[in-house]
């Protein structure tokens, strides 16, 4: 099987990357050639270094998205995209990173199965930001998408293309519906969303951590190694399984950013919860008060998708994975 990764230098796509090096057999079909695709080449994975290839090139250029679908890849993981905040700073670059080179890609892989049969399963990195206020307690699967954000906007138009073009046989598609991820490994990014990682890594690594929000603030998070776990599912699923609703709403855990503080406490002590300082931000606070807090994903997790059902748990994770079990 040909596996591509778009937005393969990102954080969930190195860790996807990662996982197939680790078990080739992951997807549930050897992997024979890994082509690996960002803005900057991304490395080779070590125990599939010789089937895999990196190319660094920019989905919304011109061209770029023809080269891609023209290596007639069985399956596409899509996951670049600019993040939250720098979507909603800069509108155009939003729309064009995150609406127009997906639809160059859609439109790419349609294009060359004119040429020849060539239906391809494509696994694209949606996010709850396409829900918009006012919402119910819960959130259930039926509930509409009206998001209040450029970005949730951008994801939204792509899950009515994706169900489009899957519908009409172009490919396979499947709309991940990704819960705010955390604790995200790295230095923080510009996602609005940042912060809830923040309060968390860098205390557990004795440094400071800015809360803008207040801790009565509530939403819904993954951690890293569930959402490869979803990509993964995705791969392997029986599509026909989740009908013509192609974009799902990944299972998360819904908490306080108070309970996340709390977590932290039973995790490392009150050492590391005296780091996090206060500093409110109006405009972080106003892009979180209009996201999704607790869903009810039902469809999801009859198809068998899995993730946290504590934040000691999601901490711990963190713990094992970033920092090699201590702290």
């Amino acid at each position: 099987m040909h596996v591509m990764v778009i937005g393969a230098a990102g954080m969930v796509g190195r860790k996807l990357v990662e996982t197939l090096d680790s078990n080739a057999e992951a997807l549930g079909r050897g992997i024979d050639r890994l082509t690996l695709v960002d803005v900057v080449a991304p490395p080779l994975p070590a125990a599939l270094a010789s089937v895999s290839n990196a190319l660094a090139l920019d989905l919304s250029d011109a061209g770029a998205a023809a080269r891609l679908a023209s290596l007639r890849p069985d399956l596409i993981f899509h996951l670049a995209a600019i993040v939250s905040g720098e979507a909603e700073a800069d509108f155009d670059k939003g729309y064009r990173i995150n609406l127009d080179g997906t639809h160059s890609l859609f439109e790419a892989i349609r294009y060359e199965g004119q040429k020849e049969p060539y239906i391809p399963r494509l696994i694209f990195a949606s996010s709850i930001a396409v829900f918009g206020q006012p919402f119910p307690e819960k959130i259930e699967d039926d509930f509409f998408t009206t998001p209040l954000t450029s970005y949730g906007t951008q994801k939204a138009i792509c899950e009515l293309l994706l169900a489009d073009y899957t519908r009409r046989g172009f490919f396979d598609g499947i709309g991940i519906r990704l819960p705010t991820i955390c604790i995200r490994p790295g230095k923080p990014n510009k996602a609005a969303s940042g912060f809830f990682s923040n309060i968390l890594r860098e205390p557990l690594v004795g440094q400071e951590a800015v809360l803008p929000v207040e801790e009565t603030v509530r939403h819904w998070f993954a951690s890293p190694r569930s959402a490869v776990g979803f990509f993964v599912h995705a791969a392997r699923i029986d599509t026909s399984e989740i009908g013509p609703r192609r974009n799902l709403t990944m299972p998360g855990l819904s908490a306080l950013v108070g309970e996340e503080i709390e977590a932290l406490r039973r995790v490392a002590g009150d050492k590391a919860v005296r780091l996090i300082r206060r500093e409110a931000d109006p405009t972080i606070r106003s892009i979180v008060s209009g996201w999704a807090t607790n869903f009810n994903a039902q469809r999801a997790a009859a198809l068998g998708f899995k993730a946290e059902t504590s934040f000691d748990e999601i901490i711990k994770i963190h713990i094992d994975d970033e920092l090699g079990g201590k702290i």
